[in-house]
């Protein structure tokens, strides 16, 4: 990693290697998966900013924090790649578009979202 990477990050859509995450690419996925898996268990959604540097750094902090194990179904947006899945999103889900932003889905509805430095992997906790 160049110099500037480990300031900045990355200005593409990878995620940390050892994270889990699924890829949100196309808006169909919002009703073929993310909604009926909400119904099994809570679904996590991180939308992150590629060009950003305060997403890059919400997305590392959580990632280092994050210690539910597969609480949560966890879904990751380059909202960058595909803002359209992004305003899905927020149509969807009626919550204003945020980025860096996390929603925790429960049975088809966003019962939690939190945008920039609210967002806090240790609160995910009360939505297990």
């Amino acid at each position: 990693m160049g110099f500037f990477d480990s300031i900045f990050g990355k200005n593409d859509n990878e995620t940390s290697s050892t994270f889990s995450w699924n890829l949100l690419t196309h808006v169909a996925q919002l009703n073929d998966e993310v909604i009926p898996a909400s119904y099994n268990k809570p679904v996590l959604l991180f939308k992150h900013s590629t060009r950003c540097i305060i997403s890059r750094t919400a997305l590392n902090q959580f990632e280092r924090n994050y210690a539910f194990d597969t609480a949560f179904d966890l879904y990751y947006l380059d909202l960058i790649s595909y803002r359209a899945v992004s305003n899905a999103i927020a149509s969807l889900f009626e919550v204003i578009h945020q980025s860096p932003q996390i929603l925790v889905i429960k049975d088809g509805t966003c019962v939690y979202s939190a945008s920039h430095e609210n967002i806090d992997a240790t609160i995910l906790e009360r939505f297990i």
